[in-house]
């Protein structure tokens, strides 16, 4: 299998020489050191890339040139001292994974190779301050589910959503974990999610795109 072509976007050369690292027999490595080198590698056809926050005079998270800036582009953001409140902006600004800048190259390899399917990559604590988000955020119509579930079905997906277990489901609805779990494979199937995480993406009017993968790091 041909390398990957991946674009490593760092003004600081130790940084670079860390990602450097990587597997040349799976990632094709090129060096860029602004937001212009990744507009040149979209013109390329290319939409892999890592992009350190670490860039002199980086936009905020919340500037709007982000939208058209990572529009179509698969981009890890790697911060050399990554916090919650960065990884939530960064992923709400079109980013597909954050991670830190000097995580060993294996590790990268493995966010580059999530990303470049497809996935999100994050760290466990900002999945759960995701949820927490998430879970403040209501919808007072059954939307969400285009139609496709049953009343039952909806109740079991929200309570989910909200992060019950099994158990406690079952309990409040007078069913069994059995019954809690065959609604869930159902909810799941027809919603087209993997997992209870985009299960709450879904539910709390957040988009996550059926064919999508989140991976979640230690």
């Amino acid at each position: 299998m041909k390398p990957v072509p991946v674009l490593l976007i760092t003004h600081d050369d130790l940084l670079w020489q860390h990602w450097r690292a990587l597997d040349p027999a799976r990632w094709l490595a090129a060096r860029g050191r602004g937001l212009a080198d990744l507009q040149r590698w979209r013109e390329q056809g290319r939409a892999l890339a890592v992009l350190d926050t670490g860039l002199p005079r980086l936009p905020s998270w919340q500037d709007p040139i982000w939208a058209p800036t990572l529009a179509d582009m698969r981009v890890v953001v790697a911060s050399p001292s990554p916090n919650d409140e960065e990884g939530t902006r960064v992923l709400g600004a079109g980013a597909h994974g954050y991670c830190h800048g000097y995580a060993p190259a294996a590790s990268l390899s493995q966010a580059l190779e999530v990303v470049a399917s497809g996935g999100i990559w994050m760290g466990r604590s900002l999945v759960s301050r995701l949820l927490k988000l998430v879970a403040e955020r209501t919808q007072d119509t059954h939307s969400w589910d285009g139609g496709l579930l049953t009343e039952r079905e909806i109740t079991v997906a929200r309570y989910a959503a909200n992060g019950q277990a099994n158990a406690p489901i079952a309990e409040a609805l007078g069913i069994t974990e059995r019954t809690v779990k065959a609604h869930l494979s159902a909810v799941f199937e027809k919603l087209g999610v993997a997992d209870r995480l985009q299960l709450a993406l879904l539910v709390h009017g957040i988009s996550a795109p059926a064919d999508s993968r989140i991976k979640i790091t230690s």
